[in-house]
């Protein structure tokens, strides 16, 4: 046994780049020591014994006595080339079928767009709610390096249940955020994401909450219950949270002398929001999150609700600080349309003038905005406009990125084009 060892580590030292590559130039090596010494016993009995068809006729014909030496080496060279040909063909179908599911495009089309994504630059994303997720369904198809940091101020809905009753963070957006990642089975996904309709105690609850709340109790920790419901449906990429303390999201606004408390709450407060804060507002930063952060391509602020999904994130002490440290492209994607009781009449300008008044100024080289105003907004939605001028600094960065069936979102895949080419252009330039 040791020798095996000593001879492993030899030749790991011998090739240490060549990783798994160097077992199957072992196995070639195996392999074709095996075949000579077969060779050496059948050339052996090939001279020792007599094949004459008259003394062993079976013999005779089975070894192919009766076709000339040249002929039967030709015979076999071909039969061998066919069986390597086929196992090979087939064990590679076999491995591929793992991320191929033989759909439309062909194998080398699905081999050569895994190997992009898996090369794509390293983006983080954050956000929560319905704009991080869709942001992801984009981004998933163009690169395999992502990191999704979510918000932990949800206190609405099967979320706030969960949060209240078993004193987790809320699990929905997370479940969100893995149902976009995920390469599982359809079926998989639509599982994560069903919704209870009834039933005393889980009327409002969905699969994927609970889910999550399980894995919580089983791993006693909400961050690696995330990873592990991630493995579940194959992510591709990680769902990582601001923070792993409980906070509240508050509010202050116009014409009011109290204080708005919970996430859930602030839209419904009915006058302008002066300004959002966390309680406790020392809470510290996920060190992961961080890390990604540090460690980004390219960092990608919304899109999302602005004072409920955004700034929650951004006022976790250190986010703030990694994103302005990072050395990565920062873009804030700003919504395409203003969202009633939140960012009504608001600009493009004024998404980002409540970010600066919050957490200071120039934290994004870039805003993304759509610039495709041919589309009709259902009743109580207005479209983002760029107010004339705002472009001074060139940091407006406009482009279509509408959904033509739901104007009130961005295309997942538009969006994702956008960015990749506003991050192209920036690596060309640098």
């Amino acid at each position: 046994m040791r020798l095996f060892q000593r001879f492993g580590s030899a030749w790991k030292w011998l090739y240490p780049g060549l990783g798994v590559k160097r077992w199957l130039v072992l196995l070639g090596l195996g392999l074709l020591l095996l075949s000579l010494g077969v060779s050496f016993f059948y050339v052996q009995a090939y001279r020792a014994l007599e094949f004459s068809g008259a003394a062993s006729p079976i013999a005779y014909n089975v070894t192919l006595q009766f076709l000339p030496r040249s002929v039967r080496g030709l015979l076999l060279l071909v039969a061998g080339i066919s069986f390597v040909v086929v196992a090979v063909y087939r064990l590679s179908r076999s491995l591929v079928t793992v991320f191929y599911d033989g759909g439309r495009e062909g194998l080398v089309d699905a081999i050569y767009r895994r190997r992009m994504r898996q090369r794509g630059p390293r983006i983080v994303t954050i956000g929560g709610g319905t704009g991080l997720s869709n942001l992801l369904r984009g981004l998933k198809e163009r690169t395999d390096n992502l990191t999704a940091i979510v918000t932990v101020a949800d206190d609405g809905g099967s979320s706030g249940r969960l949060r209240q009753q078993l004193g987790l963070l809320p699990p929905g957006d997370f479940r969100s955020c893995i149902s976009a990642l995920a390469e599982a089975e359809p079926l998989m996904g639509l599982l994560f994401q069903y919704r209870f309709g009834e039933g005393q105690g889980l009327d409002g609850h969905s699969f994927g909450n609970l889910f999550i709340a399980a894995m919580t109790g089983v791993t006693g920790d909400f961050a690696e219950a995330v990873r592990q419901s991630s493995k579940v449906l194959a992510v591709r990429g990680r769902v990582l949270p601001s923070t792993m303390q409980s906070v509240t999201l508050c509010a202050e606004v116009a014409d009011s002398q109290h204080q708005v408390h919970g996430e859930s709450q602030i839209p419904k407060a009915g006058a302008p929001i002066e300004r959002v804060f966390l309680q406790p507002d020392d809470v510290h930063a996920y060190g992961e999150a961080v890390q990604a952060l540090l460690g980004a391509d390219m960092i990608v602020v919304g899109p999302g609700s602005l004072y409920t999904s955004i700034l929650p994130n951004l006022l976790v002490h250190d986010i703030a600080a990694a994103i302005r440290a990072s050395s990565a492209l920062k873009v804030y994607v700003c919504n395409v349309a203003t969202q009633p009781g939140e960012t009504d009449g608001y600009s493009a300008t004024d998404h980002l003038r409540a970010i600066n008044n919050h957490v200071g100024e120039d934290l994004f080289d870039f805003v993304l905005t759509n610039n495709n105003l041919d589309v009709a907004l259902p009743e109580g939605w207005n479209t983002v406009m760029v107010e004339p001028g705002s472009d001074g600094d060139g940091r407006i960065w406009p482009a279509d990125v509408v959904d033509q069936d739901r104007p009130w979102r961005h295309d997942p895949v538009k969006l994702a084009k956008a960015l990749l080419a506003m991050q192209a252009q920036s690596r060309a330039s640098r």
